[in-house]
């Protein structure tokens, strides 16, 4: 008990003593250090369980697809951010993941939950799986909401990256209940949106990591652990050869002013 009889606060991830760093019950330099890998120790931290060898791989390969994709926006406002702090490297970290939300590369939790749902439904109420997705894509279509995952600006033949990401989850023999939902959403959603759409990295990335049993509540964490380091590299090289000011003035040149004339 504390003063004013509240109770400790409790954490079951770590605690250190004078000689020893225990992570989930495991000592850190002994058990640990130079024994895993850091996706592996990312998993085991985050669950208190060890992971399989499928999970560690689908997390590996989904952190490698997500992470580098030119000068997105979360890209260009780290850059701007450095340009403007060069002393800070995480602030233009920060200020470059800020970004992970429900439009850009934090859309994979939100296609997961689409997935989860599905998926649920098949499971609990025995529906087929093609009447589940529909009545899912219907509801979305109806709400007007977008379709998570799905199209992409460049890739408007179909995202590369959810092709190979699938592929390789069957590979490993883990493609399961999210996976063929995402299939199946795949082959429906034209009849319900009245227009092609595919499936692009951001869904492809909670079908596989849902079905290898990654967390749900959390997907959101792999593109903000894989995209951390793409922005680091950007970083660097900002350093090296800045573009920033290319990136300011292209803005300024895009954009035409329509508010009041000078008087």
């Amino acid at each position: 008990m504390v003063e004013g009889g509240k109770k400790r606060g409790k954490t079951a991830i770590c605690y250190k003593t004078r000689d020893q760093v225990i992570v989930r019950g495991l000592d850190l330099c002994r058990d640990l250090i130079g024994k895993v890998g850091f996706t592996e120790f990312f998993l085991f931290l985050l669950t208190g369980v060890r992971p399989s060898a499928a999970l560690v791989k689908l997390v590996d390969a989904s952190m490698v697809a997500i992470c580098e994709h030119g000068l997105v926006p979360s890209v260009q406002a780290a850059r701007m951010t450095l340009h403007a702090a060069p002393d800070a490297l995480q602030g233009a970290v920060a200020a470059g993941l800020l970004g992970a939300g429900s439009v850009m590369f934090g859309t994979s939790e939100n296609a997961g939950r689409v997935l989860a749902d599905i998926a649920e439904t098949v499971a609990t109420q025995k529906k087929p799986l093609d009447q589940a997705v529909f009545e899912k894509l219907t509801q979305i279509r109806q709400a007007k909401e977008p379709l998570p995952g799905f199209g992409h600006r460049t890739h408007s033949n179909g995202d590369p990256r959810a092709t190979r990401l699938l592929e390789y989850a069957d590979e490993l023999g883990v493609s399961g209940a999210h996976c063929a939902a995402l299939r199946e959403i795949a082959r429906q959603v034209e009849k319900v949106f009245g227009r092609k759409l595919l499936p692009n990295i951001q869904s492809a990335i909670p079908a596989v990591l849902l079905d290898g049993g990654f967390p749900a509540e959390v997907l959101r964490g792999v593109p903000i652990v894989a995209r951390a380091a793409g922005l680091i590299a950007h970083l660097a090289e900002e350093n090296q050869r800045p573009i920033s000011n290319d990136l300011w003035y292209s803005a300024e040149a895009a954009i035409d002013y329509d508010g009041v004339a000078a008087r």
